[in-house]
């Protein structure tokens, strides 16, 4: 059997593994990524901040139906029972978290409940039932505002600029300390910088329940007459043009790094069992490059305004991706213009 798939070039079916937040854009996508590479995925999400549609959408696409356990994971009797039903779980790929910077300043002990809580609950069992690779969705977010760019894995924590981001520098240090007391579970904390984007197909791409913040699809909204503008907050920040600077990366790039990097452990090449490794373009673009990015990409025009600074936001911040490159064999193929392409193409399949 196994010299036919080899000469078939077939791909079996290698492992189960769990999504946490498996509805929302960026786990909708990874999914996708796992399933297309030979992986069984299940899924857990609450549906906070996503649609159970997502998964007819994947089914579309991979002609999978992947089983989602509607859970909170802050309620650990019910993570427990995931667990209890799949045990034969072999990774885990954890996105579910509360993300808005700006609703975290404003509801911090939110975030902290939601995000921290969760972490904890499932940390709990793959000690339990021996799950021993984990895989933490980390953010940018945990750099603060940097004076060195471009940004590395060894760029010292500033001070976080939200509460949001300091859930993600909290989880990070409390997964640090755990694989310290557990030399069988091996953890990659993969930090990255802006996703964008959507599928190929427009059949899935950022579809939020809640209303959008981020820039990307804040600017397909105005473009498709969903939201009269947009506003630009800041132009005084010592950048290019006084905007904010940021590095977008494609979630089907990121989507793909998430599913090397669970292969990097599941073969056993990590050198220590808690590394970390920056996602994304290692380019930076501003928020007014980014709107003519779009305006280019797809030939509309957008109405935007400059207002003030937004609480929160940092000025600059851009990636290194040489240690991805280097250990994950991973490197992004799609550039700014191709995110704007696509996430126009799934705002009007989706519109």
């Amino acid at each position: 059997l196994n010299v036919e798939l080899i000469t078939l070039n077939i791909t079996p079916i290698m492992s189960k593994i769990l999504v946490t937040g498996g509805a929302g854009y960026i786990g909708s996508h990874t999914i996708v990524d796992l399933i297309e590479k030979g992986f069984e995925v299940i899924s857990l999400d609450n549906y906070g901040n996503s649609d159970k549609e997502v998964f007819d959408r994947i089914k579309e696409i991979t002609g999978v139906a992947v089983y989602n356990y509607c859970v909170d994971l802050t309620n650990p009797a019910a993570v427990d029972m995931v667990f209890q039903e799949n045990t034969d779980i072999v990774g885990i790929i954890h996105f579910a978290a509360l993300k808005s910077v700006e609703e975290s300043t404003r509801y911090p002990l939110l975030y902290f409940q939601n995000n921290i809580t969760g972490l904890l609950n499932l940390l709990a069992c793959t000690k339990k039932y021996s799950v021993n690779n984990f895989i933490f969705s980390s953010s940018c977010s945990v750099y603060g505002n940097i004076a060195t760019l471009p940004v590395t894995e060894t760029t010292p924590f500033g001070e976080a600029e939200s509460p949001y981001a300091r859930t993600k520098q909290m989880g990070e240090q409390i997964l640090q300390d755990f694989a310290a007391n557990n030399n069988q579970l091996n953890i990659i904390a993969l930090r990255y910088f802006n996703p964008a984007g959507a599928h190929e197909s427009a059949i899935i791409g950022e579809s939020p329940t809640n209303k959008a913040s981020n820039l990307v699809p804040v600017i397909t909204e105005v473009a498709i007459g969903k939201r009269p503008s947009m506003t630009v907050f800041g132009s005084d920040y010592d950048t290019r043009d006084g905007s904010c600077v940021r590095d977008y990366i494609h979630v089907m790039d990121l989507a793909d790094a998430h599913t090397k990097g669970l292969e990097y452990l599941l073969k056993e090449k990590n050198t220590s069992n808690f590394e970390i490794f920056n996602l994304g373009s290692g380019e930076g673009a501003t928020v007014l490059e980014a709107i003519n990015a779009f305006e280019k990409a797809n030939q509309v025009k957008l109405n935007y305004t400059i207002g003030p600074r937004r609480a929160g936001d940092v000025i600059a911040v851009y990636s290194d991706n040489t240690n991805a490159s280097r250990s994950l064999n991973w490197q992004p193929r799609r550039n700014i213009e191709q995110i704007m392409k696509t996430a126009w193409e799934w705002e009007k399949a989706r519109s």
